[in-house]
């Protein structure tokens, strides 16, 4: 479903992501942990094109997104066809991003509209019954300010399910949360991987990383240090930094 190799990024000449590579089959859920500044979030960003690399290989589901030639330059598909492979994704960011003038409702339906060219009457019955998955039905003719933290994050993953993706990013979705919102949030994260949704997450709830996911990849230093199935990561790491990375968590 993905395909990322030797992945590069740099900021300000810091390099941010130090050759990343990244297989993810369908049906998978990939966790991605590691400390604050790790490159993390800008290795999911760099998938969906929200940042570009500088270089390496991206696919998605077969087509090509980015290339690297052996010059060492990077090209990106034409810019019509890189929405459309990008828009196989959806993604869950950290803040919920959600249009306050608008209703739940109004929210999820805006871009299966405006970019997919979904009629009302599809989108409507579509939104409705995502709302009903993650459990806020009820709520579709608020507006997000009457939405706890919790419930404005469900309504941000029903909004990127909306646009019918193949694959799901998620961005540290529970971090922006108190604890007690953060629960009814993997609740519908983990239906989605009941459901074979091919999840890609990062996260610092290491319980979702040990339960739900196939595999957990540890970043540091803008590196992927270890990779391993979930069961064994969390068992028996097997890198020093690994270990002092979870051991530090307690």
């Amino acid at each position: 479903m993905i395909s990322a190799r030797n992945i590069r990024k740099q900021f300000g000449g810091v390099d941010v992501l130090r050759g990343v590579s990244l297989e993810l089959g369908k049906g998978e859920v990939i966790a991605v942990i590691g400390p604050s500044g790790s490159g993390k979030s800008t290795f999911l960003r760099c998938l969906n094109q929200l940042e570009t690399i500088d270089r390496g290989d991206i696919e998605i589901e077969g087509e090509i997104l980015a290339s690297t030639d052996s010059h060492g330059i990077c090209r990106y598909a034409p810019d019509k066809e890189a929405r459309r492979i990008c828009r196989k994704m959806g993604m869950v960011f950290q803040q919920f991003n959600l249009f306050p003038h608008l209703t739940v409702l109004q929210n999820i339906i805006e871009a299966p509209i405006t970019v997919k060219g979904m009629s009302r009457e599809a989108a409507v019955p579509l939104a409705q019954e995502l709302l009903r998955k993650v459990g806020l039905l009820e709520k579709c003719d608020s507006h997000p300010s009457r939405l706890s933290g919790g419930q404005k994050q469900r309504v941000a993953i029903a909004r990127a399910l909306a646009m019918e993706p193949d694959i799901m990013l998620f961005d540290e979705p529970t971090s922006a949360l108190d604890p007690e919102l953060t629960g009814e949030v993997l609740r519908s994260m983990r239906q989605l991987a009941d459901e074979h949704m091919t999840m890609l997450v990062v996260t610092h709830e290491m319980a979702f990383a040990r339960d739900v996911s196939s595999r957990v990849i540890f970043m540091d230093g803008g590196e992927i240090v270890e990779e391993q199935p979930a069961a064994s990561f969390f068992a028996n790491p097997l890198q020093p930094r690994t270990r002092a990375f979870l051991n530090h968590l307690g």
